[in-house]
């Protein structure tokens, strides 16, 4: 009796460790899941028919701060490419040696850590993380709503709207984007997705979560 009471034991307790393993594997697959970018970012409803979940984010961010889902689409596609753990490519030294990364622009929306600290504090969003969709469209929202406020940028206004995002505030009072020929055409590019995006919502819009 003894022996089979240690055999059902034994039997019960691998049982527990497959149990474990298998719903690890679960979660570990929905996790990847999750965050992976959306299969087709040229297309805004095929975005949402991927991640339904952000359409609700990117409309709560449009309620709360007024900034158009298709602007807030076009800046993340200019940043991330949807990757919720984008970080600028590493230099080089002497052409192969990895060197530090340009700048600490992390997550959906390549914030930078002070930035990022800022708007934690200023929105009080003080948990917020750049890898997560809902926090990083908040952020968009919120600094795009600055820069109507503080440059009188409207706020449906790309390209206005993104130099100011990529150069800050102060950047964009003096005007730095002028000696960057290569800035320019990225907004004119943010201005394209932009449209292109708009005119996807429109057609599908009555499928969009509501």
């Amino acid at each position: 009796m003894l022996r089979l009471s240690i055999l059902n034991q034994q039997g019960w307790i691998g049982n527990w460790y497959f149990l474990c393993f298998f719903w690890g594997m679960v979660l570990l697959l929905h996790g990847c899941a999750s965050v992976r970018p959306p299969s087709n970012i040229e297309n805004a409803c095929a975005i949402f028919d991927d991640k339904s979940d952000w359409y609700q984010d990117m409309q709560k961010t449009y309620e709360k701060w007024g900034v158009p889902i298709h602007i807030q689409l076009a800046i993340i596609h200019q940043e991330s490419h949807f990757k919720h753990d984008a970080r600028p490519p590493r230099t080089t030294l002497f052409w192969f040696i990895p060197g530090p990364r340009p700048s600490s622009a992390y997550g959906y929306s390549q914030a930078l850590d002070d930035t990022w600290d800022w708007y934690r504090i200023k929105s009080g969003n003080r948990w917020a993380d750049r890898d997560n969709f809902s926090d990083a469209v908040d952020f968009i929202g919120f600094y795009c709503n600055h820069s109507a406020k503080n440059l009188g940028i409207s706020k449906w206004d790309a390209r206005e709207l993104y130099l100011a995002y990529h150069e800050g505030h102060g950047g964009y009072k003096q005007k730095t984007f002028l000696k960057k020929a290569w800035l320019l055409k990225v907004a004119d590019k943010v201005v394209e997705n932009a449209k292109q995006y708009r005119a996807q919502l429109a057609a599908c819009r009555d499928r969009l979560p509501r």
